[in-house]
């Protein structure tokens, strides 16, 4: 059974969002981690490139396949997680804390997040 915080907001391809104000940081969910095993490599957004929810936005790399990552809401990217470069394996150990991403400072409203709750009857 995988993790799913009540707190944070969840696309259908398995991200996960965070939003203080405009700013939202996002990172692959618990269930994404563990269906793709061991963490090799991920490629991120570039600090200022301007993202569209629901689309392509960077990949992960595993023991087991290649993934893209999809922008969870649309924005420009106003910070990306250096850490990764060194140790892609957070995303495996942390997925919500010292895996995360990149953060996104929103200019659209953002529509297709799921809850908790929702997200966990689409994982279940």
């Amino acid at each position: 059974m995988s993790s799913i915080p009540n707190e944070l907001l969840y696309t259908k391809e398995h991200e996960w969002v965070s939003a203080v104000d405009q700013t939202y940081t996002m990172g692959i969910t618990d269930y994404a981690q563990a269906a793709l095993g061991d963490i090799v490599y991920v490629q991120l957004p570039k600090v200022g490139e301007a993202v569209v929810a629901g689309k392509v936005c960077g990949e992960v790399e595993s023991t087991k396949s290649v993934s893209d990552i999809y922008a969870p809401v649309t924005g420009t990217v106003v910070a990306i997680n250096d850490a990764l470069s060194n140790s892609p394996e957070s995303i495996n150990s942390e997925p919500y804390g010292a895996g995360w991403l990149a953060k996104i400072e929103v200019t659209a409203a953002p529509s297709e997040l799921l809850t908790a709750a929702q997200y966990a009857e689409i994982t279940a």
